[in-house]
């Protein structure tokens, strides 16, 4: 608990004290936001914002974890360490990005299969290292199988039998990783338009992941709190899960502070990237990555209103269903104000995180 309580406050009063030192360097170094022209007419006075905050919350999320664990007394956890790899990782193809926008002095970065390229190396190493370090009972920080609450042991995709199955069945497991965490950063970076509405967002699924995998370590098999051996789960490093969905938590909260309406510093796609990389990953390793599709609630919905108005847009030949995609910008040129837009947002994610946290309760209650 102390590790969970260390490693919040020191990432959220990192966040605090530094994140003014970040947008004067920023400022000086003119690494300011370029607004799409066929954006939002409000838009443009957010022109030469500070951007590439993503910087100040990763670092603050890492110094946070090892913080934490340093004051507690012990050694980082590989399933930590996988989260920050996967976090910083991604942040990293998101700051090449925000990076080009910055130097073209434009809103176009990398292009969209480049950053699809990079997220794919990313997940595909960090899948590949899910899979190693055993502990002395066996577990890997991830399994092969489907998990919603837990793991459905049915829908293995590693098969017995020849070396050739195992390896098709690794190739398997590792685009759905793929799958999986391209979908949830992308979600998390279309989210990204509005201030403040991504990071509120990210708040709420990051820390739900964080008292699922507290609840899971409560509960593990054949730890002492666990209630029987029947509704126990099998999770490796589920405590250090938690401190690190802490430390994430708490350097977020510190950067709401300078980035809601009107925000002094963006997360630009080095945040989103970095966090949807985050969230994904604490789906995967606490074993309830299906989860996801509640607890990342407002990032499928923003993401689907971009697919339903491609298609349509392709099947009508011209017609639109939104006034603009996002969802987040029809509501903005229908004249809702920014700020009622991102608090209506963010009980809507609000409700889905609610919703899959009581799915996630409801099943150890009914088993």
């Amino acid at each position: 608990m102390r590790a969970l309580l260390v490693a919040g406050g020191v990432a959220l009063a990192f966040n605090l004290l530094f994140t003014p030192v970040f947008i004067y360097l920023f400022k000086k170094w003119q690494w300011g936001q370029f607004i799409r022209v066929d954006g939002p007419q409000s838009h443009h006075v957010k022109h030469g914002t500070p951007t590439m905050g993503g910087i100040v919350i990763i670092i603050g999320s890492v110094l946070g974890y090892f913080v934490g664990k340093l004051v507690n007394g012990e050694t980082p956890t590989v399933s930590a360490l996988l989260v920050l790899f996967m976090m910083v990782g991604l942040g990293l193809v998101g700051f090449i990005d925000d990076f080009l926008k910055t130097h073209k002095k434009r809103n176009l970065g990398l292009g969209g299969w480049q950053k699809i390229a990079g997220q794919t190396v990313v997940a595909g190493v960090f899948a590949l290292l899910s899979l190693q370090f055993p502990n002395e009972n066996g577990e890997t920080p991830a399994t092969t199988h489907f998990s919603i609450v837990r793991d459905i042991y049915r829908t293995n995709f590693v098969v017995d039998g020849t070396q050739i199955a195992k390896i098709i069945g690794v190739t398997l497991f590792v685009v759905w990783i793929i799958f999986l965490v391209t979908s949830t950063s992308n979600g998390v970076n279309i989210a990204d338009g509005l201030d403040g509405l991504a990071t509120g967002a990210s708040i709420m699924a990051i820390g739900s992941y964080g008292i699922i995998s507290f609840w899971k370590f409560n509960q593990a098999c054949g730890g002492i709190k666990a209630l029987n051996t029947t509704n126990c789960y099998y999770t490796r490093d589920p405590l250090d899960l938690a401190v690190i969905a802490a430390a994430i938590v708490g350097a977020l909260i510190g950067f709401l502070w300078f980035n809601t309406s009107p925000a002094q510093i963006f997360m630009g796609d080095t945040g989103s990237l970095g966090l949807g990389g985050a969230l994904a990953a604490l789906g995967i390793l606490s074993r309830a990555e299906l989860l996801l599709v509640l607890i990342g609630g407002l990032f499928v919905i923003v993401t689907g209103s971009v697919i339903i108005q491609r298609i349509y847009f392709k099947l009508t030949k011209g017609k639109r269903i939104f006034l603009m995609s996002p969802l987040h910008h029809h509501y903005e040129l229908k004249g809702w104000a920014e700020i009622t837009i991102v608090v209506r947002f963010w009980i809507i994610q609000g409700l889905c995180v609610a919703l899959g946290v009581g799915i996630f309760y409801l099943e150890w209650l009914n088993r």
